[in-house]
């Protein structure tokens, strides 16, 4: 059966992500407005379909294949650092600074998957590593392994939080947040009074002068990590030094825009700099704004948000465009110029073939997005939390999970015109190992994601098959269960399990990309929802057993970029529901390459379940046309040669599983041609 296509009109900008901004109507409180509060760890599951799969996945293959790794010694060291460190193990302490925040990922990961599903050899394990890092912390409660290592062997020049690329704020933060979780889940105190002695050393740290690092700390996980330990002990100690390491970062003069401190925060208004570095800062200001009601610290956050979603996103969620920039792009005074790694770049520059949008910036910004919605409620935020957990996010892991990727390009060729730093295909290991940790963490704590709550209402963040239970002092203990195979399809069914005193109101997202929506309650008459982009409130006295059918329309796309990104100019892309989808070699007749491949925009698309395929995914069928390319050998240019456009059958995948197959070429963006 031929399904129907969404213009790109009906939702107005030429970006989807921009219809958040323009031409859709936004709801939700602004700051001020009572927070939203998170679920409980373990208080939601993802039961069956898309991400009880991927959270398996990461659960069996994933993080044991990395707890292998990290215990070993080759290809370098993880856990061995703090048994060298320890004096438990000969040898030299050994790879990236930021290893150790890895280990704390992984550790976080663990409680997070602890806490849905026990498991005693594994706890067992957790229990074991942190045992581990108390006995590699120094009696001031110092932590930094590579730090320590050069004191024990007589260093002068190695001295605490004496040079920022040690990465120790980085890794304490993630020591932190793995703490508060590991404590919240089990109620144990091991790691929390590693953390809490490791906070009071950065507390003492900051007794004039500040060192550098805490200064102008690079990758600033810190801000979120203490929020994380006030939160879960309740220690207004630890907000307090979260506000006092702001304030000591808000007084950098000299600063670059690699790591967003050459303008005073206040001044803020274009992401810049280092992908990574810029989206930890701003979901740890968001952290403090929730935390504190700073107002001064709103309207930055809203300002870069909006030049992201406006001028710096790919389709795909992806962050960090270029491998290597400059920033300030251009400047008349070349010193004010530095130089800048996996940069946002300027606006618009967003290349397809050398993209960057390492997974650690993408997750990143699914951390920013979904603090922006706790703080307002708005739905724009939801749905670029959605946008880029489906797409950047999860394509930086294939699906055996123990392979992946470091960048995630939207275009790779074979061979490439040129060699570039990561590879293009997903490996075991790379020198530069955040992602994958960060990667599982993120998975394994999804669950907390699907819904929030504030007073009497119930917010349904993500759409997927779970059970989900909500307390709170207003409402009692809610529990309901969605029933769907979101986002193959878009009827999502609520089933109310426990239904709290009095009226409560169910929040439903109508995601911007939806063309409408549509509501049964208890299978009564069908509702016409609000606006794509807006939520839906449903207010009733609720019984157990009522259900809730909610059905959104899930259409192909097609979406053009705007005319000023070069790379896809007259170009076109391919999203149905919030599944980006894209264009693979395996699917064409051999010697036929993906570049060489046009659609006609608005043409029949099929839209198909494939259960054989990738693990199972929904594809998009359709004629498109192709012509060979030619001879380019030892050309630049040539004269405009006319060739024969030809018909084939065409089948897009979803982009987060591209590369599952044989080594190929890729693109999301396709010509676009005339009828």
């Amino acid at each position: 059966m031929k399904s129907g296509v969404k213009s790109l009109r009906r939702v107005g900008p030429v970006l989807w992500v921009a219809a958040w901004l323009v031409g859709v109507p936004v709801s939700g409180a602004g700051p001020g407005e009572p927070r939203w509060e998170t679920l409980e760890p373990g208080s939601s599951r993802w039961t069956q379909g898309f991400w009880a799969g991927r959270w398996a996945l990461c659960r069996t293959q994933t993080l044991p294949a990395l707890d292998r790794l990290f215990s070993g010694a080759e290809p370098t060291h993880f856990w061995r650092n703090f048994e060298v460190v320890a004096g438990e193990a000969e040898g030299r302490r050994r790879g990236a600074p930021f290893n150790d925040g890895e280990c704390y990922k992984w550790l976080e990961a663990a409680v997070a998957f602890l806490a849905l599903a026990p498991d005693p050899g594994l706890e067992a394990r957790v229990e074991d590593r942190i045992a581990l890092i108390a006995r590699a912390q120094d009696p001031d409660g110092y932590l930094q392994t590579s730090v320590q290592w050069r004191m024990r062997q007589g260093d002068t020049n190695a001295v605490p939080f004496g040079d920022r690329f040690q990465f120790e704020l980085y890794n304490l933060g993630h020591l932190f947040s793995a703490a508060a979780l590991h404590y919240r889940v089990t109620g144990r105190t091991s790691l929390l009074a590693v953390a809490e002695k490791a906070a009071g050393r950065l507390e003492r740290a900051l007794i004039e002068p500040v060192p550098e690092a805490v200064r102008r700390p690079v990758c600033p996980s810190h801000f979120m990590g203490l929020v994380d330990l006030y939160r879960a002990t309740g220690r207004t100690r630890w907000l307090d030094l979260a506000r006092r390491c702001w304030a000591v970062r808000s007084g950098v003069a000299g600063g670059d825009d690699d790591n967003q401190d050459r303008l005073p925060y206040r001044d803020h208004a274009e992401a810049v700099g280092h992908a990574v570095r810029a989206n930890y800062l701003y979901a740890g200001a968001a952290d403090l704004y929730l935390e504190t009601g700073d107002a001064g610290l709103w309207p930055p956050l809203t300002r870069v948000w909006s030049n992201v979603v406006e001028k710096k996103l790919y389709l795909t969620g992806g962050c960090g465009a270029l491998y290597d920039g400059a920033s300030p792009d251009g400047a008349r005074d070349q010193d004010q110029i530095s130089r800048v790694h996996q940069a946002y770049g300027r606006d618009y520059q967003l290349p397809q073939l050398t993209a960057h949008c390492e997974t650690c910036a993408n997750i990143g910004w699914a951390l920013w997005n979904w603090r922006m919605l706790r703080a307002t409620g708005a739905v724009q935020y939801a749905d670029a939390l959605e946008q880029v957990l489906y797409n950047s996010v999860l394509s930086g892991m294939g699906l055996d999970g123990t392979n992946f990727f470091y960048t995630n390009p939207l275009r790779v060729t074979d061979p490439m015109p040129f060699e570039l730093r990561w590879p293009r295909q997903r490996v075991p290991f790379v020198s530069s190992f955040c992602c994958p940790p960060n990667l599982l963490r993120i998975v394994a704590g999804s669950p907390g994601w699907v819904a929030m709550v504030s007073n009497r209402t119930v917010c349904v963040v993500l759409y997927g098959a779970s059970e989900v239970r909500v307390t709170g002092p207003e409402l009692g203990e809610v529990r309901f269960r969605q029933e769907t195979e979101y986002p193959w399809s878009g009827r999502v069914r609520l089933v109310m399990e426990r239904a709290p005193e009095g009226p409560m109101t169910l929040r439903l997202r109508v995601p911007a990309w939806t063309g409408s929506a549509r509501l049964r309650i208890n299978l009564g008459p069908e509702q016409k929802g609000p606006a794509p982009g807006a939520w839906w409130d449903v207010t009733r006295e609720w019984r157990a057993g009522d259900v809730v059918d909610l059905d959104l329309e899930m259409e192909p796309i097609w979406w053009e970029a705007h005319p000023w990104v070069e790379e896809s100019y007259q170009q076109v892309a391919l999203q149905r529901g919030p599944v980006v989808y894209c264009l693979e070699s395996a699917d064409l007749p051999r010697g036929i390459s993906p570049m060489d491949v046009g659609l006609v925009p608005g043409s029949p698309l099929r839209v198909r379940w494939d259960g054989r395929l990738l693990g199972g995914v929904v594809v998009l069928e359709g004629t498109g046309r192709w012509r060979a390319r030619g001879d380019w050998t030892g050309r630049l240019y040539r004269p405009w040669m006319e060739a024969e456009w030809q018909e084939l059958t065409v089948r897009l995948v979803p982009y987060c599983v591209w590369g599952n197959r044989q080594p190929g070429e890729m693109t999301v963006w396709l010509r676009a041609l005339v009828r």
